[in-house]
């Protein structure tokens, strides 16, 4: 335990790790040794009298290690919670007058709105203002007023900063008083959301708002609370990481100076499972590949003993992702702090629980993407003159419910994965209610329920309560109990509990402690009686409830979040370009999103446009094209580039106009954003087509451009004339040379296209091979629907690039994986089973087109893929080849034609050539024959000098 102390250090450096490791190798070594020689030379420990014997010249030697042994023996002194003053007046008597003049600002805001449930009478104020009297009155008699008064100041300051706030999450947003303070934006009471199940008044425990901000500004807010409450009185919170088993094995590997490609193959033999991380044990016994090299190799064996005795070891110290104390006096006062390299904010020396314990009080401070890309989207939509306040869109919208529907959700916050989109199409919601629902259903265990809610909501089984008292309560769930206030409200209705009373017993049921089980079902039969309900009938209701509140979900933080989801669902169905735009903004940098949005943009018909230097942005943007909405695609989503770079590029732009050619772009380039790499990828991507469209003679005379613009801008410094009177700095005429080459193949350009963006733009891979699939049988992916419209299975064949690949390991120990595909016209995704799997792992390593066989089933509205096959495409093209004939204009391409076969490879089919004589046409046979591949007819497609080639 540390003591605290004004310089206290911590030491997460790799080289305490490091020690801790040889520490560990040499323990490990002399074990044998040690053993032999304790046992022959009876070695143990000295006990107390024989210490003292032994230090009998010296007794304050054995005084002395006593005391020190006291000193290091800590314990932390726990306080009840300290927060700064949030007033210098009367806390309680603030957030009462606060509280009441929030809530008559959103009663005029609900007056505004179309709504039929609030018309802003004296009987639709009256549940409010009771509930607000309720709440306030048992916040302040807990002592609790200056957190509210805390948590509202540093939310309003944001939204008064235009800093969007998410609407709630967990259990906060079922209080009033947080909604009228702005804390929150979902009404409790219209939602049927319990205050209860935040703040329990017979369970006196700290309140906890977990608050979402816009990801790219969480920070302003942190700075802001800083200087409220003085820098040295607000603190990260420390985090431990531990040894997990492939980090062990790499750290053990490097201090043994193993080779690391050896160490790393090693490490990779353990299964990676993020939710239930595997241990090297585990990987030994159920991994044979490992086992073996274990059992075969001394050194490996060695390694692994090593790291295993590691593993589970605090490796390094972080901070935790949102959470900050906030002290009324200097935390070295309180707690020890640290001081993490990679931030100038102190952090505590004490881990969560730890903190609290000393008094300080945990606020969250997330950061949430998706509010970034509804403020995005918004302020994207200003650019056409459109203006929207997503706080205030209605609820009921016909458009955003029918895209739900569609299971059109990508990108949509929740809502996005396959999964959730099967869902969604055979739950056809109408209601916000029914979004509610399926985020608290969409979880393991409640998911069993999903289809008897789909059923009961479309009628095709009779809806069912356990007792008519439970009717109001489990009308909206289709009498399915499916959150936790529903067992709170049923624990009221049926026997009498407070609501307090029903979140104990909530709890209870979570835990299934059979003594506080047994407690509370006598309480509850006991208080059901008063109802007339057997205590067979009363026992029986219990054990119902209890098998739903095991797994129960928080309302709250479902409707907070479900109304997240509705919002960025109404985006994108009434504004889906600005939508996706946002969306793109925020992922510019994970190209496999990218390229799932980019699949979704050509199934909604919009364009993405390329990157342009005169054209695009750092980020992406909206812009008219052909006289609709379009994307521009960003400078600074060129791999290699860096969005700061490009930003200074288009403030170049926008500051001194367009880039007339490229010669121009040389001497105006700025130096932070001019290096090979930069104007390299910026070339193989199309950014400079519209000055220069050979993209190859760009990509050549990059070097060249740096050489000029380093030389412009040197000559600028200088601010000096030439000695003959010629031109300087921005008026010197310095001409790019380019070469008189070609430019790329198309095959060529779309993989240095690829390369510079991570996804094909212009075209797609499987473009040339349009009439080879055709002859394979070969389906689109948008066809699969139609094709599966009945119950039974299909065998299908579909051709694709891989866009994704996950690999999962079952509870048997088998491996499967499922594997994302792009073709022409949009996107699928199949299952892989462990055998094929296998033989075909190592393809889908490599970045060609493949060809996939599969059954096809739907299932819940939703097309389901078995792979049964994968195969090179080109490969399967080839073996159906009957053979070819090339036609010439002359025979001067003939070696270069041969070039191209002799890479595609040997085969059986034949070629032939006829070539232009005169008037003749002479036919000349190869003596070999060749695969005939679908990237052949690309490269044949581009040489010079072939009039036409066909099947013969």
């Amino acid at each position: 335990m540390l003591v605290a102390t004004n310089d206290c250090h911590f030491d997460n450096s790799e080289k305490f790790v490091s020690q801790k490791v040889l520490s560990c190798i040499a323990a490990s070594e002399r074990l044998a040794t040690m053993t032999e020689r304790a046992v022959t030379a009876q070695h143990y420990f000295k006990t107390a009298a024989e210490m003292e014997t032994l230090f009998a010249d010296i007794p304050e030697a054995i005084h002395n290690s006593l005391i020190i042994a006291k000193r290091c023996s800590f314990m932390v002194q726990e306080r009840e919670p300290i927060l700064p003053s949030a007033s210098e007046t009367d806390e309680r008597a603030m957030l009462v007058q606060l509280a009441e003049q929030g809530l008559e600002s959103r009663f005029r805001a609900l007056a505004e709105l179309p709504n039929a449930y609030f018309q802003d009478t004296a009987e639709d104020r009256k549940p409010y203002q009771e509930r607000l009297k309720i709440e306030l009155e048992i916040i302040n008699n807990m002592g609790f007023a200056g957190y509210f008064l805390i948590v509202s100041d540093f939310i309003q300051w944001s939204k008064e900063q235009h800093i969007p706030v998410g609407p709630g999450r967990g259990s906060g947003a079922g209080s009033l008083v947080a909604w009228a303070l702005l804390i929150t934006d979902l009404d409790p009471l219209r939602w049927g959301l319990l205050f209860e199940r935040f703040l329990n008044p017979e369970r006196v425990s700290m309140p906890d708002f977990d608050i979402d901000f816009c990801q790219e500004r969480r920070e302003e807010v942190i700075r802001y609370v800083q200087g409220k409450y003085g820098q040295d009185k607000v603190a990260q919170i420390i985090t431990f990481g531990t040894l997990q088993a492939r980090a062990a094995l790499r750290d053990v590997g490097r201090v043994l100076d193993m080779p690391y490609l050896q160490v790393d193959r090693i490490a990779k033999l353990v299964p990676s499972n993020p939710a239930k991380p595997v241990t090297i044990s585990q990987a030994l016994a159920s991994e044979e590949p490992l086992k073996l090299l274990y059992e075969e190799d001394e050194q490996v064996a060695h390694l692994i003993d090593t790291a295993t005795q590691l593993e589970g070891l605090y490796r390094h110290a972080s901070t935790h992702a949102a959470g900050l104390v906030i002290g009324d006096r200097a935390l070295p006062e309180l707690v020890p702090l640290y001081r993490d390299p990679r931030s100038d904010m102190p952090v505590t020396q004490f881990n969560m629980k730890s903190v609290e314990k000393v008094g300080l009080v945990k606020f969250d401070f997330l950061g949430l993407k998706t509010l970034t890309v509804i403020q995005r989207a918004v302020q994207l939509l200003k650019r056409r003159d459109i203006h929207i306040d997503i706080d205030a869109i209605p609820l009921d919208d016909e458009k955003t419910f029918e895209l739900l529907t569609n299971g059109d959700t990508v990108g949509v916050f929740q809502l996005e994965s396959s999964g959730m989109r099967d869902v969604l199409k055979g739950l056809k919601p109408d209601r916000f209610e029914d979004i509610i629902a399926v985020v608290a259903l969409y979880r393991p265990g409640p998911m069993e329920n999903i289809p008897l809610y789909i059923s009961r909501k479309h009628g095709r089984e009779d809806v069912e309560y356990m007792h008519p008292l439970l009717e109001p309560i489990l009308n909206e769930t289709y009498g399915i109990m499916i959150y936790q206030e529903q067992v709170q409200q049923a624990a009221r209705a049926l026997a009498g509990y407070s609501l307090g009373g029903a979140d104990i017993l909530r709890r209870a049921m979570g835990k299934k402690i059979k003594a506080e089980m047994d407690q509370q079902r006598e309480i509850f039969i006991s208080g059901a009686a008063d109802n007339q309900i057997s205590k067979q009938l009363s026992s029986d209701i219990f054990d119902q409830i209890a098998s739903f509140a095991g797994y129960g979900f928080n309302k709250s933080h479902a409707a907070a979040y479900a109304l997240v989801s509705y919002q960025t669902a109404w985006l994108k169905a009434n504004y889906p370009v600005e939508f996706l735009a946002a969306s793109m903004a925020l992922d510019a940098t994970n190209t496999d999103k990218l390229a799932v949005f980019r699949q979704d943009c050509l199934f909604l018909g919009i364009d993405v446009l390329p990157p342009d230097i005169n054209a695009s942005e750092a980020s992406f943007v909206t812009e008219i094209y052909k006289e609709k909405p379009a994307i521009r695609y960003a400078l600074g989503a060129v791999k290699n580039v860096g969005s700061e770079a490009m930003a200074s590029l288009v403030a170049e732009r926008v500051e001194n106009g367009k880039f007339e050619t490229l010669d121009d772009f040389t001497l105006r380039l700025p130096a932070d954003a001019g290096n090979k790499k930069q104007l390299e990828n910026l070339a193989k991507a199309g950014a400079f087509d519209q000055m220069h469209d050979n993209r190859k003679q760009v990509y050549d005379v990059v070097e060249q451009m740096l050489s000029i613009a380093d030389y412009t801008r040197k000559q600028r410094q200088s601010d000096q004339v030439s000695l003959f009177g010629a031109e300087t700095g921005a008026e010197a005429k310095i001409a790019i040379r380019f070469s008189s080459g070609p430019d790329y193949s198309a095959a060529d350009r779309l993989d240095k296209e690829h390369e510079a963006l991570g996804l094909y733009l212009s075209a797609h891979p499987l473009d040339s091979y349009a009439q080879q699939l055709a002859k394979l049988d070969v389906i689109n992916s948008n066809m699969l629907e139609q094709i599966c419209s009945g119950a039974e299975q299909h065998r299908v064949k579909l051709a694709g690039q891989k866009t994704s690949f996950r690999e999962n390991v079952s509870e048997r120990g088998n491996r499967y994986a499922f594997a994302g595909f792009t073709d022409r016209t949009g996107s699928f995704e199949t299952t892989l089973f462990s055998d094929v799997l296998k033989q075909s792992k190592e393809l889908l390593e490599r970045e060609i087109p493949v060809l996939v066989t599969a059954d096809a089933r739907l299932e819940n509205g939703t097309v389901r893929l078995l792979a049964q096959r994968i195969e090179s495409l080109d490969d399967a093209i080839a073996r159906q080849q009957t053979g070819l004939g090339i036609w010439l204009s002359d025979a001067s391409c003939l070696d270069e034609i041969k070039q191209a076969l002799a890479e595609d490879g040997a085969g059986t089919a034949p070629v032939k050539f006829f070539v232009l004589c005169g008037d003749a046409e002479i036919e000349l046979t190869l003596g070999y024959r060749f695969r005939l591949s679908g990237g052949l007819r690309q490269k044949l497609k581009n040489i010079a000098g072939i009039r036409k080639f066909a099947e013969i």
